[in-house]
């Protein structure tokens, strides 16, 4: 068995200084947005912008987590479709990148590369740019006004990079376990389906996270475009609720905005292990 002391041991103790000051730097400027407006949630209305300014409230309570739910009443429902509409969102999105992944990471076919260059160019589209045909499209078919008119944009926008990731994935997975199982005799769908899918599962849970996270980050412009209708309307456009005409109820928006993000985060708390299985996965070669 090797003594070799581990890798980070290795480092000089200045090394480790500015190691660990660069990961305290970069954490600040990532988390210090959050712990703000989670100080701003804690704070009455009007001592928001007293002066001088104090980090840490002084009269601070939960009160805005009550009132934020008087104030607007459909929030809940609000919540509730944001996470249904990326919950169906991610499970069409993963019905259809599965199999296309495994035709792009296995089969040589005309027009693979230029196909996969058009996905790629697709992401650099910004959704704002194809909203008038977008609307054109959910008039003529009759779906505006209801979830399809939010789901089916959504999924046509994370289908490209979910098959870029997934394909990526699924190279790295030898070969030679397709060929054993064509010698027996199994199909390619029996193929994907009882070989691939088990051993691509970390990919494929990397993917579901991405893609749902993606979705309910993107749905407050389709749903404004799209949709007139309360009781389908999702968080970031149900947000708009607590900007009034003379001012803006700075506490509860940052209460509800926290309370909004709860699924996400619970969501990627119980998958986070398989996330970063499936991100490291292939990075060592066996």
């Amino acid at each position: 068995m090797s003594t070799q002391p581990a890798m980070i041991n290795r480092y000089r103790w200045y090394e480790l200084i500015s190691i660990y000051a660069g990961i305290f730097v970069f954490l600040t400027f990532i988390l210090a947005p959050f712990v703000e407006g989670f100080l701003v949630s804690l704070k009455p209305l009007g001592l928001l912008f007293s002066s001088p300014y104090k980090f840490w409230p002084e009269n601070g309570s939960f009160t805005a987590y009550r009132t934020m739910w008087v104030s607007v009443p459909g929030f809940a429902r609000y919540i509730f479709n944001s996470f249904f509409i990326s919950i169906i969102v991610t499970a069409i999105v993963l019905i259809l990148v599965v199999p296309a992944s495994y035709a792009f990471a296995r089969f040589k076919f005309r027009g693979s590369g230029l196909l996969l260059g058009a996905f790629l160019a697709v992401t650099m589209f910004s959704g704002a740019v194809l909203l008038i045909p977008l609307f054109r499209l959910m008039r003529t078919f009759g779906v505006l006004n209801t979830y399809f008119a939010m789901i089916v944009p959504g999924v046509a926008f994370l289908i490209p990079s979910a098959i870029w990731l997934l394909r990526t994935y699924m190279m790295r997975i030898p070969r030679e376990l397709d060929e054993a199982a064509f010698v027996d005799g199994a199909s390619h769908f029996y193929t994907l389906r009882r070989v691939i899918l088990p051993i691509a599962m970390p990919g494929i849970t990397v993917v579901a996270i991405t893609t749902f996270i993606g979705s309910y980050a993107q749905q407050f412009i389709f749903a404004l475009t799209f949709n007139s209708k309360t009781e389908y309307m999702p968080l970031p456009v149900g947000l708009f609720a607590y900007f009034g005409r003379q001012e803006v109820i700075w506490n509860e928006l940052m209460a509800a905005s926290f309370v909004g993000i709860t699924p996400a985060i619970i969501v990627i708390f119980f998958l986070q292990r398989y996330l970063v299985s499936g991100l490291t996965a292939g990075a060592v070669k066996q």
